[in-house]
């Protein structure tokens, strides 16, 4: 049941009664297991719970959703709400969530497409869903053993939703089916599950640390494809060799790999990666990897493509690096949420100062109506993270950026400069010359973790870095 069309094989094979008769029997047992990852289904339940104690007496709905169409009849690969998966540890396309008032919490329903078998036409005929096009997928059964939830037909759902009390709290817009079914839907779930969200348990934590990992292997084998992108394979090689190393070791890129060489390096969200890779230049690879329980990294180093820094290049970045250094240090339990920000950006600032790039005094542009020095850096330096690369934006402002750190956040420092190889307001030498460094980061009871620092981020330990891995 799904408002989804589904894509017919134009061979009309559904229509040859010899073939419907030859298909429908002799099939053994299909693969139908959930590859799932120990303590998801454990942590998906605490993570209801705490749904739960925030909307006493109300249902609750929310669906995984639907692969976008790309075009035409073709789709961009599934991948689950977030929302949805923190609640469910469920994956598949197309399921609903259902939290319904029950003693002094809730019972969850998960509500699922059911396979459909060789005898129905849908196993051979649908081209977006049937197992012959597209392989065995778990069935009901299958996934309520790994979950622990009940699992029940997505005909179902209609019965479910049912009736005006208690009021049903639903995420509008993942599914046009819940969205039909329900009619209005609760912005306040969305804010309750992001600001819920903020606050990793470790379960949590361990999931990104294992997508920081594997994303510092994938830096690594950028490293050593420098060569070959030097020699004519550009940043669309290296985009490629770190992308396979994020489907291999998860569900891909957690977010569009930024790969700027050279002069595309200023350019935040170079996301084209279409460019040359000059030995003389350096390279800024902001990209991380998403593993399968969709929590992604976010990480980013600025290293020399030689393995040298120039002058010019070195005196940008170990400003960059004081700035990250000076931001890193406020990130504690019971600071405010602003203060790191504001760290890094009063050391830009004094060293933009001093650099005689400022029309005036250092306090002056850090005032809310100056920031001159924001030519330079008009992105923020940081966010939080964990199941989307900027996790929980739709928290208040007073949870959020206007709140204070608490232990078990995870969030990104990423602080950098960004000169234009057009921008006159710079000295020629440091024009063309972009720097980020980024870590990611989780809150602690006395301070804070870095857990990406297997990278190193001084300039002297990322070009012995690059040396090494280029060989």
């Amino acid at each position: 049941m799904s408002d989804r069309p589904a894509r017919r094989d134009p061979s009309r094979l559904v229509e040859a009664e010899g073939f419907r008769e030859f298909v429908r029997d002799d099939w053994g047992p299909a693969d139908r297991r959930v590859r799932g990852v120990a303590g998801a289904a454990e942590a998906a339940e605490a993570h209801r719970d705490r749904l739960s104690a925030a909307f006493p007496g109300k249902r609750i709905a929310l669906a995984a959703g639907l692969a976008p169409t790309r075009s035409n009849d073709t789709d961009y690969v599934f991948r689950a709400d977030s929302d949805f998966a923190w609640l469910t540890g469920c994956y598949a396309e197309g399921a609903v969530l259902v939290m319904t008032p029950s003693g002094g919490g809730h019972d969850a329903v998960l509500h699922l497409r059911e396979p459909a078998g060789p005898s129905e036409a849908d196993f051979f005929a649908n081209a977006r869903d049937g197992e012959l096009w597209n392989g065995a997928v778990p069935g009901l059964a299958e996934w309520s053993a790994a979950l622990g939830v009940d699992v029940r037909p997505l005909e179902d759902l209609p019965r479910a939703l049912r009736g005006q009390l208690p009021e049903v709290h639903v995420a509008k817009g993942a599914d046009p089916l819940l969205d039909a079914l329900v009619g209005a839907h609760s912005p306040e779930l969305r804010t309750t599950l992001a600001e819920l969200r903020r606050i990793k348990d470790d379960w949590e934590i361990g999931q990104l640390q294992a997508a920081v990992d594997a994303t510092v292997l994938g830096f690594a084998d950028v490293a050593r494809e420098l060569g070959e992108a030097v020699r004519g394979g550009g940043e669309r090689w290296l985009q490629g060799t770190f992308d396979r190393r994020a489907r291999t070791a998860g569900n891909g890129p957690g977010y569009a790999s930024i790969v700027a060489a050279g002069e595309h390096a200023p350019v935040l969200h170079w996301t084209r990666c279409d460019g040359t890779v000059p030995e003389d230049g350096v390279l800024l690879l902001d990209a991380g990897v998403e593993v399968t329980t969709l929590y992604t990294a976010d990480v980013t180093r600025t290293f020399p493509v030689s393995g040298e820094f120039s002058a010019a290049q070195r005196q940008v970045y170990d400003l960059v690096h004081d700035a990250h250094l000076a931001a890193m240090a406020e990130v504690k339990p019971g600071a405010e949420y602003s203060a790191f920000h504001n760290a890094a950006m009063r050391v830009l600032a004094e060293g933009l100062h001093d650099w005689g790039l400022l029309p005036g005094s250092v306090d002056k542009s850090l005032e809310v109506n100056g920031q001159h020095h924001r030519r330079y850096i008009v992105c923020g330096v940081g966010h939080f993270l964990g199941m989307d690369v900027h996790d929980c934006a739709r928290a208040r402002a007073s949870a959020y950026h206007e709140g204070t750190l608490e232990a078990g956040m995870a969030l990104t420092v990423e602080p950098g400069l960004y000169f234009h190889p057009n921008d006159l307001t710079v000295p020629p030498e440091l024009r063309g010359i972009g720097v980020r460094i980024e870590d990611d980061l989780v809150v602690t009871d006395t301070g804070a973790r870095v857990i990406s620092d297997a990278l190193p981020i001084t300039a002297d330990g990322i070009s012995e870095w690059v040396r090494a891995h280029r060989g």
